[in-house]
């Protein structure tokens, strides 16, 4: 038992480290399959709203990095991509850029957020044709605030090189993280010219939504991959006046690549 905790703990610190899960390992070449580190490294580009609960949507970049296999001597593959069922762990993050009232005539008068980064972890249960998980993130620097991501997938395989999973997302932040986006203090509401309310927001669940993944082997070492979203703000989240001002149906459409790396370290 002690063993079996040590090798999960340690693959929760491994995923701290190498970034987010943004995309699934595909099934492994024989040859990759028996080396000790397997790691996808790519970039995409996704539409998404300018800020949340925005009417308005810019093209951002984001990562892609998955954990196929790692190893370390004295405990083995700690991260075993051939496993097909079991438990997972992937590390988690997010940037959020910074918030202006120029931004938009629905944040006139708002003051500016700074940008913020969120990390965290997230782990779950996952068979070849069902996935179940959770995630958790500390902000830094913007807020301060707490946030996560509860997930159901169901994953098929259409054709021989396809991965498709798709699945409900419920996501939830706490009181920082609300007030700091969603809340509007007195000064605020005055200088907004009668277009905002004062409102004082409390955490709990922000939004319910969709989430659909699809990815493709070129190769042996290539996958594309084409994501998308749909998340409708709830609770005090949706009740905002931000919100009310823009939108509470949030979408977003991405694509990107990716490129695997098969390497021993250790004899």
């Amino acid at each position: 038992m002690l063993k079996l905790f040590s090798r999960a703990a340690l693959a929760l610190a491994l995923s701290a480290v190498t970034g987010s899960a943004l995309a699934q390992s595909g099934d492994l070449s024989a040859q990759d399959a028996n080396r000790q580190f397997v790691v996808d490294l790519g970039i995409g580009a996704i539409a998404k709203p300018r800020y949340e609960a925005a009417d308005s949507y810019l093209i951002y970049p984001f990562p892609i990095i998955s954990v196929g296999r790692f190893y370390l001597p004295g405990l083995g593959q700690v991260v075993d991509g051939r496993r097909k069922s079991g438990i997972f762990f992937f590390p988690s993050f997010n940037f959020i850029g910074e918030r202006k009232a120029s931004d938009s005539n629905d944040l006139r008068g708002t003051r500016t957020i700074d940008w913020a980064v969120e990390l965290g972890l997230g782990g779950g249960f996952r068979t070849e044709h069902f996935r179940a998980f959770a995630e958790l993130r500390q902000g830094i620097n913007g807020h301060t605030g707490q946030v996560g991501q509860l997930g159901l997938d169901g994953i098929v395989y259409p054709a021989e090189k396809w991965e498709v999973s798709f699945g409900p997302r419920a996501d939830f932040a706490t009181d920082d993280y609300m007030d700091t986006y969603f809340g509007v203090t007195s000064s605020e509401a005055a200088a907004s010219g009668g277009r905002l309310t004062r409102y004082d927001p409390s955490g709990g669940f922000k939004s319910v939504g969709l989430a659909a993944r699809a990815s493709y082997d070129w190769n042996d070492d290539v996958r594309l991959h084409i994501q998308g979203g749909y998340d409708r703000l709830v609770g005090d989240a949706a009740d905002s006046p931000i919100a009310r001002n823009g939108s509470k149906d949030q979408f977003s459409l991405g694509v990107g690549v990716s490129y695997r790396f098969a390497f021993d370290l250790f004899d």
